[in-house]
């Protein structure tokens, strides 16, 4: 102790011993928030059995399959007209005996944005992939890479799972994670491919089995729900941004807006209200945020479609979680 007293006697030694340690322990904080590897879940290879999706009847029968509350049909269930919308730059299409896909660009206020309109024959094309088939914290790649790995035709960005520790998460069948937080909204998507806004605090495990949920996303916020604008929490963000979103508009007919942002070049992107505007007017009941920002990545037939950026200089994409994706037929 004798010497220990000693070696700290001249204030010095003191000085560049505390700083050496400040060092080590920002150095730590740096490598756990970029780049150690924390495993949070596995995902199996298959849905686990109380969701056997290669045997159900993926069709409900005499059911509102849009809609929460049969007490608010959309506009398009009400025989109403419409919005008008300008045709756009058509970017891709695809058809085959289960998919029909097509791609748009747009131009809005805050710079370009891209709408996917899909159809499916059944829910078992509207799947997500995990990096590595797991969900933890800086197991990541780019969208790409995810899509590619997964046999994709078309994919865009999830909801980044594996950047916070909770939320309610589930995939393809299986629940990953059950961690709810107050004021949050999970979107669950049935195995009839419907879309259900359910309060995260509702959402136990018997809650999901309840619902028959086939994926669970925890991000948000809501942007439509039973056919208006329902923007879930107000403390969002009011700047534009690049933004994901997806929203049901029929039974297994889907749309997905992935916006631009955060460049000079590019412009700034899309508000909240904006991006549920733009759903709404496309006959979306139901539609919820997803991550957007550098995350904001749309893909198609091996290319990245529109400008990923996270700070405004890196044009390029960001490596990320978790994507939805349709497969190759």
């Amino acid at each position: 102790m004798a010497r220990i007293a000693s070696f700290f006697a001249k204030p010095f030694r003191y000085t560049v011993c505390f700083a050496l340690v400040l060092i080590l322990f920002t150095v730590y904080v740096f490598l756990d928030v970029f780049y150690l590897e924390k495993l949070y879940a596995v995902m199996e290879e298959s849905p686990v059995d109380f969701y056997d999706l290669y045997s159900i009847e993926t069709t409900k029968p005499n059911e509102n399959p849009v809609s929460n509350s049969e007490e608010n049909p959309s506009a398009a269930e009400q025989g109403e007209e419409m919005p008008y919308i300008e045709p756009g730059i058509r970017l891709a299409t695809y058809v085959d005996d289960n998919i029909e896909l097509t791609i748009e660009q747009f131009e809005g206020e805050g710079g370009s944005f891209f709408v996917a309109e899909v159809k499916l024959s059944s829910v078992n094309y509207l799947r997500t992939a995990l990096h590595k088939g797991q969900l933890g914290k800086n197991i990541t790649a780019p969208t790409s890479e995810i899509a590619e790995d997964n046999n994709a035709l078309f994919a865009i960005s999830g909801d980044y799972a594996g950047y916070n520790e909770r939320g309610v998460i589930a995939r393809n069948g299986q629940i990953l994670r059950v961690a709810p937080r107050e004021g949050q909204y999970g979107l669950v998507v049935d195995i009839y491919g419907d879309f259900l806004m359910i309060p995260e605090i509702e959402l136990t495990e018997e809650k999901l089995r309840e619902v028959n949920a086939l994926h669970c996303f925890s991000l948000g916020p809501t942007l439509v729900v039973d056919g208006e604008i329902n923007i879930s929490v107000s403390n969002v963000s009011v700047k534009r941004n690049p933004r994901t979103a997806i929203g049901q508009k029929g039974p297994l007919h889907y749309i997905f807006i992935v916006t631009n942002g955060r460049s000079n070049e590019i412009r700034s992107g899309m508000l909240f209200p904006e991006l549920a505007e733009e759903l709404l007017k496309r006959g979306c009941t139901m539609a919820y945020n997803l991550d957007g920002g550098g995350t904001s990545t749309i893909w198609y037939d091996g290319e990245v479609i529109n400008t990923p950026s996270t700070n405004g200089v890196d044009l390029k994409e960001r490596n990320i979680s978790d994507i939805v994706y349709i497969p190759r037929g």
